[in-house]
């Protein structure tokens, strides 16, 4: 299984609902990057996803982004096989 990142913070409602959907789905480890707790990280998550809102979400090097967009993703049927590729 792929290697999932997630810029995130503590208390993100999306947060919560995008680590939910990726654990139903299989994936046990989730490397989550609290950009409340490092603010400097908020500017690294910006840099590479253009994107200022949590969570941004990565599969391996795919950056899948928020949570709408993995939602949509697995309502789609692409989830899984990103997942397992």
């Amino acid at each position: 299984m792929q290697k999932i990142t997630m810029y995130c913070t503590a208390f993100c409602p999306y947060c919560v609902a995008a680590d939910r959907l990726l654990k139903s789905r299989g994936v046990d480890t989730i490397d989550k990057i609290f950009i409340d707790k490092e603010p400097q990280l908020r500017d690294e998550m910006m840099s590479k996803t253009g994107r200022r809102t949590v969570p941004q979400i990565y599969i391996g090097e795919t950056h899948v982004g928020g949570f709408d967009d993995l939602s949509a993703l697995d309502k789609a049927g692409g989830l899984m096989p990103l997942l397992n590729n």
